[in-house]
């Protein structure tokens, strides 16, 4: 028997303690890791750098990015390092400071994929509502919302798990510090307490899963109008991704959570926590922006801009010369009136209501899909 007040640490579950297993699920953390770094940095490095992608529907990519990367930072970290060094333990303190910042990661990141939905059902099926019910102050609004909820409901769980006294031991089933598998170590009575408060968060979890897929079925219904094939099957091969990779965050979390503590077994939780802590963050850069034209446009002019860095003053030098050359030639009210002539003014109103017509066609499937399929 053990209680809360004489743990100092706790032991993890390996993966495997054959020592060449080891290793290879070191190198495997290793490579998802980075993979999973490079992928949501170079996503955030395009959205932060490029004005043409400052819009709603980045601006929530790039928060999921974020996420993303802390959550995987949060658990894969400690994984490979017990895994390269025949390591167990950690500490009380790290322990718990890992189940809250996963806890609080995970939980914003599901609130956030909730709001990307609403995101997308509104540019598509109410393009014409979709500068009022999203403009820059909702959208920070919906964003703080999701990070505070996951915060809050993080402090809650996390304050009243580490309250609970423990009773069977140290050692926890899970590659990580989760918040059953530690409720398996306390006392049945205090056990209790935890899984109503459990219960009512995945009670909310599920209405935010049935808005997210009535969202997307009316998504497809409005995908359906497009008149080109092509352009419905490439909808389709972006959209349906979304909702598979959204269910198997959701539904393995829920079964983690949801499952009685008789039917648990070690290998079968490994698989689910995996499924549900790792394989999102490192695909989702794959799914949501890699495949996304404006994305790869944004990152390819970056690179053309780091890469030409050498030879930036020349070309400023050259273009700014090229620029005096014009001027020199065109008499000074010529240029000025060629500026303020109306048919400047013209073409200028002509491009402002185009660019706000694309907001009111299926082009907005563009920066969704990375194809345009404008009605």
């Amino acid at each position: 028997m053990s209680n809360s007040s004489s743990i100092t640490e706790f032991l993890l579950l390996p993966f495997t303690d054959t020592r060449e297993l080891q290793l290879l699920h070191f190198w495997l953390f290793l490579g998802i890791y980075l993979a999973a770094l490079l992928g949501n940095g170079l996503i955030i490095t395009a959205i932060a750098c490029d004005h043409h992608l400052h819009t709603p529907m980045y601006f929530f990519l790039l928060n999921l990015s974020l996420l993303d990367l802390g959550s995987i930072s949060t658990t894969l970290p400690k994984a490979m390092d017990n895994s390269l060094w025949d390591n167990r333990d950690i500490s009380y303190s790290g322990c718990a400071g890992q189940a809250f910042l996963f806890l609080f990661l995970v939980i914003a990141e599901f609130y956030l994929l909730t709001v990307m939905s609403y995101d997308r059902y509104v540019a598509i099926c109410k393009p014409l509502h979709y500068g009022t019910l999203l403009g820059s102050r909702a959208c920070v609004h919906m964003a703080a919302a999701a990070w505070g909820t996951g915060f809050l409901w993080a402090v809650l769980h996390t304050a009243n798990t580490f309250s609970i006294p423990l009773c069977k031991g140290n050692a926890v089933d899970q590659f990580f510090c989760e918040i059953p598998q530690i409720l398996k170590l306390s006392c049945s009575d205090y056990y209790l307490r935890e899984f109503g408060l459990i219960m009512v968060g995945v009670s909310l979890e599920f209405g935010c899963f049935v808005f997210i897929v009535v969202s997307y079925v009316q998504i497809f219904r409005a995908v359906l109008r497009i008149p080109s094939e092509q352009g419905q099957h490439k909808a389709f091969s972006t959209c349906l991704p979304h909702l598979v990779v959204v269910s198997l965050f959701i539904n393995t979390g829920m079964v983690v959570y949801l499952k009685p503590p008789s039917i648990s077994h070690s290998s079968l939780d490994l698989v689910l926590s995996f499924l549900y802590s790792v394989v999102p963050p490192a695909v989702n850069p794959l799914i949501y922006s890699m495949r996304n034209q404006e994305i790869k446009d944004a990152l390819r002019k970056l690179y053309e801009y780091i890469a030409g860095s050498g030879h930036g003053n020349q070309g400023v030098r050259a273009g700014l010369h090229a620029s005096t050359t014009i001027t020199k030639g065109v008499p000074q009210g010529r240029a000025r009136r060629l500026d303020d002539s109306p048919k400047a003014g013209i073409g200028n109103t002509l491009k402002k209501l185009l660019r706000q017509k694309d907001i009111c066609s299926f082009q907005v499937l563009d920066g969704f899909t990375g194809t345009s399929a404008e009605t």
